[in-house]
């Protein structure tokens, strides 16, 4: 089943080229009906926060120089960073180097608290797609990524959620201006869904509508004003957005 959240902030499940309505995202049928082609697409969630983990392939971790962590190395990003499917992002003013991240990510569907690993994927209402972009120089000198991680517009999600996934071995991909700069599989982790919900969940409650992104792998690089930058992951779809001038 694929949820998707519309126009002014309603919820509908999309059969072929049509969503039906919904009360919420996993609510009853309303028996509307309306064209998934006469709307806007919005981020599929609505999260009191988005938990992401750095470096969780090991080959990410080697080409930033990095080690690869004994535990999930885990930030925030804020709300306001969300951004829909197919949004123009401003190419951020106080950055010299944007960089795109290409990631699965995972959304709550009931409150989580020290959840054991083998019943963790049991409280996921689904996946989705995500582009983690970061201000990268920033990141280097900035003593917290707040700039680097959660600005505005700093979290494309997209297109909708998908129910039915084995989030253990998914191709995911990602482009830039149509051309291949990231292709892996989700089974390349070092740490896999059901561990890192688990982990978090021991000492973070996580509520209905939260969001944990789950690592990019290797071949991030920048953006420059005028790319389409575009994720696919194996099941779910495709999310892209365009990089515009500063505002």
């Amino acid at each position: 089943m694929r949820i998707v959240r519309f126009g002014r902030g309603s919820w509908g499940v999309v059969e072929g080229e049509v969503i039906r309505v919904t009360r919420g995202p996993a609510g009853p049928f309303t028996g509307k009906k309306v064209l998934l082609s006469e709307v806007k697409l919005l981020p599929p969630a609505r999260p009191t926060k988005i938990v992401c983990v750095g470096r969780n392939y090991r080959k990410h971790a080697e080409e930033m120089g990095e080690e690869v962590p004994p535990e999930p190395g885990l930030f925030l990003k804020a709300p306001n960073a969300l951004a829909a499917p197919g949004a123009d992002i401003p190419y951020p003013s106080f950055t010299k180097s944007f960089h795109y991240e290409g990631e699965l990510a995972v959304v709550i569907g009931r409150r989580m608290r020290r959840v054991p690993e083998e019943k963790a994927l049991s409280y996921v209402l689904g996946y989705t797609c995500a582009l983690d972009l970061t201000a990268r120089d920033v990141q280097k000198t900035d003593l917290q990524w707040i700039r680097a991680k959660s600005a505005d517009g700093f979290c494309p999600l997209g297109p909708w959620i998908e129910t039915e996934l084995d989030p253990s071995d998914l191709a995911l991909r990602t482009f830039v201006n149509g051309e291949i700069r990231q292709n892996s599989r989700t089974s390349m982790m070092i740490f896999s869904v059901p561990f890192l919900l688990s982990y978090i969940t021991r000492f973070m409650t996580l509520e209905p509508g939260d969001v944990l992104l789950t690592g990019t792998p290797e071949g991030v690089g920048e953006l420059r004003v005028g790319d389409e930058v575009a994720v696919e992951i194996e099941g779910i779809g495709r999310l892209s957005v365009h990089i515009v001038p500063s505002e």
